[in-house]
C-alpha cells in the first residue's frame, strides 16, 4: 500500500511522482528497516519513476507508521492489514495499492502498476517443509491448506485484511520463491541495498 501522510499535497500517484520530483529531499520514506518488503518496495518506485524519496529505516513496522501518522515521516509502501485501519479513519491517504490487482476491501484505490506499468510488491507468506520431506506428507498438508482457503472463514478473514488468496500446488509456491528472489536480487543489488 503506498500511503502518505494527510499533510502531503497529493491526492494520486502522477501527483505523488511530479510532487516527489520537484521536492526533492522533502519526502521521507519510513520502513520496517533496511532490506524489509517497505524499504525495497520504495526502492523500486524510486527507480521506475525517477521520484526522489529518502528512505528512513525504523526498527519495526510500528514505529514507522507511527512516525507517518504523525507526520515526522511523509510516505510509507505498508502492508495492507498494518494499514487498513488508519486507511478507513482518514488518519493516511491511501494513494494506491502495491499488488498486481486491486484489492476487494478497498476497491476504489487504483493499483501503482495503473500509473507505473510493471510495479508490483507485495508481502506473501507460505508453508515451508524440509526438502526431504515424504512426497504424500506434502501433498496431504497442501490439500488441507488449500481446502481451508477455499472456505470462507479463511478467506474472508484474509480478504478483510486486504490479502489476496493464493493456493496452488507445491510446485506454484516454488515459483513464486524463485521468481521473488530474483526480482528482489535484482533490486537490492541496483539499489545497493546492504544487509545489517
Amino acid at each position: 500500500m503506498l500511503e502518505v501522510n494527510l499533510a502531503v499535497p497529493v491526492k494520486s500517484v502522477p501527483e505523488f511522482i511530479a510532487y516527489a520530483k520537484a521536492n526533492p529531499g522533502k519526502l521521507n520514506m519510513a520502513s520496517a528497516g533496511n532490506d524489509s518488503i517497505q524499504h525495497v518496495a520504495g526502492e523500486l518506485f524510486k527507480m521506475m519513476t525517477g521520484a526522489h524519496i529518502l528512505h528512513v529505516p525504523y526498527r519495526g513496522q510500528a514505529p514507522a507508521l507511527t512516525d507517518l501518522l504523525g507526520g515526522q515521516v511523509q510516505v510509507m509502501f505498508d502492508s495492507m492489514p498494518a494499514s487498513i485501519g488508519h486507511i478507513k479513519a482518514g488518519a493516511v491517504r491511501a494513494l494506491a495499492v502495491t499488488t498486481a490487482t486491486r484489492a476487494e476491501v478497498l476497491p476504489d484505490i487504483p493499483t501503482v502498476n495503473d500509473f507505473v506499468p510493471g510495479f508490483e510488491a507485495g508481502a506473501w507468506y507460505g508453508v515451508g517443509m524440509p526438502a526431504n520431506a515424504p512426497p504424500d506428507i506434502v501433498g496431504k498438508l497442501n490439500n488441507e491448506i488449500n481446502a481451508a482457503f477455499s472456505g470462507p472463514k479463511i478467506k474472508d478473514r484474509l480478504v478483510e485484511l486486504g490479502g489476496i488468496v493464493l493456493a496452488g500446488t507445491p510446485a506454484d509456491f516454488g515459483k513464486v520463491i524463485a521468481d521473488e528472489t530474483e526480482k528482489w536480487r535484482k533490486i537490492v543489488h541496483v539499489a545497493n541495498i546492504k544487509p545489517e
